[in-house]
């Protein structure tokens, strides 16, 4: 089994979505993007917000993370983006795949 990092981001819109995982994929920082449509709620100036984000799942490398996370940050419209690292293990075949396709 490979160890592998995946990037749990939120977006404003599908749009906005798209094109952050495109502008990922085009700079080889990831090797596959996910994208979920979702309900957020959170405290936001003292009271609850409730919106309709887009969730991008990034797979990449445990090298690539601040690369990646440097360019959410660059990208986002989002006033404190949310950019979480959740460190899994792969199956070895699909871990290959991903190193094959990403560039460190």
């Amino acid at each position: 089994m490979e160890e592998m990092v995946l990037v749990y981001v939120t977006n404003p819109s599908k749009e906005k979505a798209k094109e952050l995982a495109h502008h990922l994929l085009e700079k080889r920082l990831v090797a596959c993007v996910n994208m979920f449509a979702g309900h957020s709620m959170y405290w936001w100036d003292g009271a609850i917000s409730k919106e309709e984000e887009y969730i991008l799942v990034a797979k990449t490398i445990e090298e690539n993370f601040d690369s990646v996370r440097h360019a959410i940050m660059d990208f986002s419209d989002y006033q404190i983006p949310c950019v979480i690292k959740i460190p899994v293990t792969a199956n070895q075949q699909f871990a290959q795949w991903l190193r094959s396709e990403i560039r460190a």
